[in-house]
């Protein structure tokens, strides 16, 4: 699934052609996706224009001259591809389709369907079901270190876990979180409550830096996962974790490997001998 870097680099792909532009035409070619679509949704955008286009955890968020904002998850295979001349057909898993000004056509196309798209009204759109428990934006200023190490205190879960939980910080995937406890040479396996007040303040620019580096490489393309314009994200290439497996550790002066092990269902990759 799609993490923070990558739903960024999509929403930037996508400001030119949408930030300020009319949807001249919407289409919704199917009922649903992950869930059913909004009443009357292409009716609601044909006409309107986007304001601003913003992201929220791993949410783009279309903000509408109607006072609506169109709410999108790209789910598991969920992609925007955008034409400005020369549009391909339509094809079978292009589910909704935005005709703009200046004759761009943006396509929402998501072979799984796990995807999903709501309206709702801007001025409440940070109480929606979806948004509500999410935590602070990792590249934001009200996450800091004095934040993360009030909320780790007392926590039994694994680090990883913790990290992971949308409710402490937004848009923290399962690839990110392994790079960032590598580079910050702690065990995903160990108790968060049990860190040091040191340590956990390390994390805070460690998770600026991996994923800053991340966007501007356009994320990590595994599987499914394409920018706006079609490319593949590289930040793959640089993965010192993730997906490594019985490689020699990139650490310095570590002679360790890459162990991976299973938590909560999800792979889990990094070096026991460096990471305590």
């Amino acid at each position: 699934m799609p993490e923070l870097p990558e739903v960024e680099t999509v929403r930037r792909g996508l400001l030119p052609v949408m930030e300020g532009k009319m949807i001249m035409r919407a289409e919704v070619r199917r009922p649903n996706l992950r869930w059913p679509f909004p009443d009357n949704m292409a009716e609601r955008l044909t006409g309107k224009i986007v304001q601003r286009l913003r992201r929220r955890s791993k949410y783009i968020l279309a903000d509408l001259d109607s006072g609506e904002s169109l709410l999108i998850h790209l789910g598991m295979s969920g992609r925007m591809l955008i034409s400005t001349k020369n549009h391909p057909d339509i094809a079978k898993h292009d589910h909704v389709v935005f005709h703009l000004q200046n004759d761009a056509r943006v396509v929402f196309n998501d072979v799984r369907r796990f995807g999903a798209m709501d309206l709702a009204p801007t001025h409440s759109i940070d109480t929606h079901k979806l948004l509500s428990e999410i935590g602070p934006e990792p590249l934001g200023n009200t996450f800091d270190e004095d934040y993360l190490v009030e909320r780790l205190k007392g926590k039994n879960s694994p680090i990883k876990n913790v990290l992971l939980d949308q409710r402490i910080v937004a848009g923290l995937g399962n690839i990110y979180v392994c790079e960032v406890l590598l580079r910050a040479s702690i065990s995903p396996i160990r108790k968060a409550g049990e860190l040091s007040a040191p340590k956990i303040r390390s994390l805070v620019p460690i998770i600026r830096d991996v994923l800053s580096e991340a966007i501007e490489s356009g994320g990590s393309s595994l599987k499914d996962y394409r920018q706006a314009d079609g490319e593949l994200g590289y930040f793959q290439h640089s993965f010192r974790a993730y997906g490594r497996e019985g490689k020699p550790c990139v650490t310095t002066g570590c002679s360790g490997k890459i162990q991976r092990i299973v938590q909560s269902g999800r792979s889990t990759f990094y070096c026991a001998q460096c990471q305590r």
